[in-house]
C-alpha cells in the first residue's frame, strides 16, 4: 500500500534530505509532491531517480494527500500545517512552533514512540530540535537502567544547522581568509570562518539561549520530566554534522563497562570507543550516516553516579529528515495511517 507524501520546504537542505531520505528507505509512496514558497515554484529537485518541479504551497491542496513533512521556517508552518492537518493530512513538522505545544508529541522513534497515540487530536507531530533528537538517542538506554537526574552538555553545532544561506558564508569566509578578501558576518552575530560562536538562536532573560532552553524543555518533554539539563550551544565552523560532549548524572550507580554494553546494542547508537589514539568519531565522520555515534565513554570521578561521554551525529539526517521519515514510518507500521 502506497501513501500520498508531500514534502514543505522541498528546495531548503532539510527538505532536500528529506526526499532523498524517503527514496533510500524506499518508504512506500505512491505520489510525491515538492511544494516550496511561491518564488520557488517551478524549479527542480530529486527523488530518487526522479525528478520533481516545485510546486506552490501556497496553492497546494492537501486533500487527499496522507503524509505532509514541513520544514518551511516556524512562520510558514504556523500558517500552513494547521491547513493540511485540518484536510486529513498528517503533518510532521520540522519547525519549532509546535514542539511544546501540549497536545502535539514530540517524538524520536528510539525513544518514545508510544506518544505517537494521541497525535490524532490536531493531526501534527513535531519533530525535536537536532541537537535535542542526538542526546536523548544517546540518554534513552542509560535512562531506562541508570535513571538520568542531571545533564550538562556543551554542544559544537554545524552551521547547516542555521540553513543554506549560512554554509554559505562559512565556504565564502573560510576562502575569503586565503585571499585577504574583507568579510562581514550576515548570517552570524560574529565572524564564523576559524572561529566559534557561543550564541545559536536569540539570548532570553535568564542568559540562556533559546537553542539552550529548547534542550531543556525537550529533552522533559520526551524522555523525563524530572531531568535537570544545563546547556551551552555552540556554532563551529563544520558544514555538517553536531558535537556534544556530556557529562550525566544519575539516581543509580552506573558502570562504565554496563554503560557501554547498554549503548552498544541501543537502537540508533553506534558505539566507536577504543581509548586510542582516533578511537572516536568526528562530525565530519558521521556526515551521511544515519545513526548516533557514541565515543569518550568515561567515569566522571567529581560526582557520585557520573558518566561523561562524547556524541556525534549527522544534523540533516537524524537531527531532522531522518527522524521524520521515521516517524511516518512508525505511523505505518503501527497501523496509525487511515486509509
Amino acid at each position: 500500500m502506497g501513501y500520498k507524501v508531500a514534502v514543505v520546504g522541498a528546495t531548503g537542505a532539510v527538505g532536500r534530505e528529506m526526499l532523498k531520505t524517503l527514496a533510500e528507505r524506499k518508504f512506500p509512496v505512491a505520489d510525491i509532491a515538492a511544494l516550496a514558497s511561491g518564488r520557488s515554484a517551478g524549479s527542480e529537485v530529486s527523488f530518487g531517480d526522479r525528478t520533481l518541479r516545485v510546486q506552490s504551497l501556497e496553492k497546494f491542496d492537501f486533500s487527499g494527500w496522507d503524509i505532509g513533512l514541513f520544514s518551511p521556517g516556524a512562520a510558514v508552518s504556523a500558517e500552513h500545517a494547521p491547513r493540511a492537518a485540518a484536510s486529513g493530512c498528517v503533518v510532521i513538522d520540522n519547525t519549532s512552533h509546535f514542539r511544546m505545544e501540549p497536545d502535539v508529541p514530540l517524538v524520536v522513534p528510539e525513544v518514545n514512540p508510544h506518544h505517537l497515540k494521541n497525535f490524532r487530536k490536531r493531526n501534527i507531530i513535531a519533530n525535536p530540535n537536532c541537537s535535542t533528537i542526538q542526546m536523548v538517542v544517546a540518554l534513552k538506554p542509560l535512562h531506562d537502567r541508570f535513571r538520568v537526574r542531571r545533564v550538562v552538555v556543551s554542544t559544537y553545532q554545524s552551521v547547516s544547522g542555521a540553513g543554506k544561506e549560512a554554509m554559505d558564508e562559512l565556504y565564502a569566509h573560510t576562502r575569503a581568509v586565503f585571499v585577504s578578501d574583507p568579510t562581514r558576518p550576515e548570517q552570524f552575530t560574529k565572524e564564523i570562518a576559524f572561529n566559534c560562536i557561543p550564541q545559536i538562536d536569540r539570548f532570553m532573560e535568564d542568559g540562556a539561549t533559546k537553542e539552550e532552553w529548547k534542550m531543556v524543555v525537550e529533552t522533559r518533554k520526551i524522555l523525563d520530566p524530572d531531568i535537570q539539563v544545563f546547556a551551552t550551544c555552540v556554532r563551529v565552523p563544520v558544514f555538517i554534522g553536531h558535537g556534544e560532549a556530556l557529562d550525566v548524572e544519575f539516581d543509580n550507580p552506573v558502570g562504565v563497562n554496563e554503560a557501554r554494553a547498554l549503548l552498544a546494542r541501543a537502537p540508533g547508537v553506534e558505539l566507536y570507543d577504543t581509548r586510542e589514539d582516533g578511537g572516536y568519531t568526528t562530525q565530519l565522520e558521521c556526515q551521511g550516516e544515519d545513526a548516533v555515534f557514541v565515543s569518550r565513554l568515561r567515569r566522571d570521578p567529581t560526582r557520585p553516579n557520573s558518566l561523561g561521554f562524547w556524541c556525534v551525529a549527522d544534523n540533516l539526517r537524524k537531527g531532522a529528515a531522518l527522524n521524520a521519515v521515521q516517524i511516518a514510518e512508525t505511523l505505518v507500521a503501527e497501523g496509525l495511517l487511515a486509509k
